[in-house]
């Protein structure tokens, strides 16, 4: 991912449904994460996601929730996609990239949390689409509430998808 200050201006766009970064946090995510990948349309970045290999040093309340209850999964940080970009099936192409790279480093499960406090429906909707289910509440430091979500890597895989 090339242009880390596109992708921190569409992060900021989407808080409070991703949570809020500066520059050098986003930058310590990109190279702390196992699989960051980048969706481009037209020349510019549309989105992008990120997921942490169990180890990892980041802090997050939720990433720290799964390495104690699923020690072996690994943790999709944040997806982000442009606002003008939305409902063109970008989202759902990078999951099924990232879920193509993860089997075939024999990953078994993919974590990852879903406001429920500020509500997000519509991400709610799109990761229950994707297979996720609902393994665990918190509350975070932030005073958001989050729905703790689990998918295993091999079920309803589809086949590789490449990204333009």
């Amino acid at each position: 991912m090339g242009d880390l200050d596109r992708a921190l201006q569409i992060n900021q766009a989407n808080t409070p449904a991703v949570g809020e970064l500066d520059r050098d946090r986003l930058a310590f995510l990109l190279t702390d994460s196992a699989i960051a990948s980048a969706a481009v349309v037209d020349g510019d970045l549309a989105g992008f996601v990120m997921v942490l290999a169990p180890g990892s040093s980041y802090g997050s309340v939720n990433y720290r929730w799964f390495q104690n209850h699923y020690p072996t999964a690994w943790y999709l940080d944040r997806v982000v996609i442009d606002r003008a970009q939305r409902r063109r099936g970008i989202a759902t192409r990078l999951y099924r990239c990232i879920l193509d790279d993860l089997a075939r480093r024999h990953v078994s499960a993919l974590g990852l949390e879903v406001n429920t406090v500020p509500p997000n429906p519509d991400s709610m909707l799109f990761h229950e689409r994707m297979g996720f289910r609902t393994v665990g509440t918190q509350s975070t430091p932030y005073g958001a509430q989050v729905a703790l979500m689990l998918r295993d890597v091999d079920s309803n895989r589809s086949g590789a998808t490449t990204l333009e």
